[in-house]
């Protein structure tokens, strides 16, 4: 049920947004994400305004619990992030949602609708070409973030305030230890297997800190990437900040279950597709093999963090839904872990607590 108050406050923005003959006739509440961003459609009425809006309804922080707790900002914000970022990928050219009118004091933002099909959804039953053709349309976006976005870079977007330093690599193995092994139902982990883990994610971290980083999405996933018509739409973009290129490429073809679709085959093919690409945009060549080194990196760096993440929503949340995408993840760090080696050592540790890595 929707909150009245909210309804009549979105009746008042949709006039200032659309004019004096824009009325709301429904507002409907839609799946909610991992964020405390709550979401919802209104259906409208009027002369030349919108069929539907997205209405997102703000709910504390706008900033991931990562930022908060590492306190990297050194000063209180003085823009929203998802508007800061909005304004910056709309001079790439890159394609978001538009955005009607925004109220930040009140909470509420007016977003276009996209409709509710997710690349994700879109892919499923394609033939192996299709699908191919839907992900190469999504690293097209991609990269005009990667490229032209840091070549753009300036001191107004708050993506270049922040990046994957150690010790935001480190607070994020952290969590997974935390929520994915000490604090989930039966949970244990002793002194030993801790220190151990903690030396091996260090190592991980400091070679990741290591490489150049560019703008990246942070959550460049199938699920945060829309189809409108033949276009490929970025959505939950306001966590942007600096990150090696193969952040965001190892989160759209390693998150959740990607694998079901994205096979072995068809992901050598997309990386190899991200590197041409980049070229082509002016980007300096890499080796295919190192890149691929920090590309299985990333994808585990991500992965570890995902099953804290996903036991901290149910644990601490109460939200137990994304509990499901946690044996797949888990198969697919152990397959990862087992390409690079000493790394694969972790399997060893890992393995009594978690079936799906024995």
């Amino acid at each position: 049920m929707v909150d009245p108050g909210l309804e009549t406050l979105v009746g008042e923005k949709l006039r200032a947004a659309f004019g004096p003959t824009a009325r709301l006739v429904a507002l409907s509440p839609l799946a909610g994400d991992a964020s405390s961003r709550r979401y919802y459609r209104a259906r409208l009425n009027g002369e030349t305004v919108p069929a539907t809006v997205i209405v997102m309804e703000l709910c504390g922080s706008s900033l991931p619990l990562s930022s908060e707790e590492l306190a990297i900002f050194n000063e209180p914000l003085r823009e929203l992030p998802f508007i800061n970022l909005h304004r910056f990928l709309s001079g790439l050219g890159v394609r978001i949602p538009r955005l009607y009118g925004h109220w930040v004091e009140d909470g509420v933002l007016f977003l276009e609708d996209l409709g509710d099909l997710s690349l994700w959804e879109r892919v499923q039953g394609l033939s192996p070409a299709e699908v191919l053709n839907w992900y190469e349309r999504a690293i097209d976006q991609m990269l005009l973030i990667h490229i032209a976005g840091s070549k753009k870079r300036g001191e107004d977007c708050i993506a270049f305030k922040q990046r994957f330093d150690f010790r935001l690599y480190m607070w994020e193995f952290e969590h997974f230890i935390e929520y994915g092994l000490e604090k989930k139902p039966g949970g244990k982990i002793s002194a030993a297997e801790k220190e151990f883990l903690i030396d091996r994610f260090a190592t991980i971290s400091r070679r990741l800190e290591a490489e150049p980083p560019c703008l990246n999405h942070r959550d460049y996933h199938s699920w945060n990437l829309m189809v409108r018509g033949e276009e490929v739409v970025v959505i939950d973009f306001q966590d942007a900040l600096l990150a090696p290129p193969q952040y965001d490429l190892a989160s759209l073809l390693n998150d959740r279950e990607t694998d079901r679709i994205i096979r072995p085959d068809l992901e050598e093919r997309l990386c190899g597709y991200y590197l041409k690409k980049r070229v082509e945009m002016g980007a300096p060549e890499v080796g295919r093999d190192q890149f691929l080194e920090i590309y299985i990196l990333s994808a585990l760096q991500r992965d570890l963090k995902v099953v804290g993440r996903f036991y901290y929503l149910d644990v601490v949340k109460g939200k137990p839904g994304y509990r499901k995408y946690i044996p797949p993840t888990l198969r697919r760090i152990k397959r990862n872990l087992s390409k690079v080696a000493p790394y694969d050592q972790l399997i060893p540790v890992l393995a009594p607590h978690f079936e799906e890595m024995r």
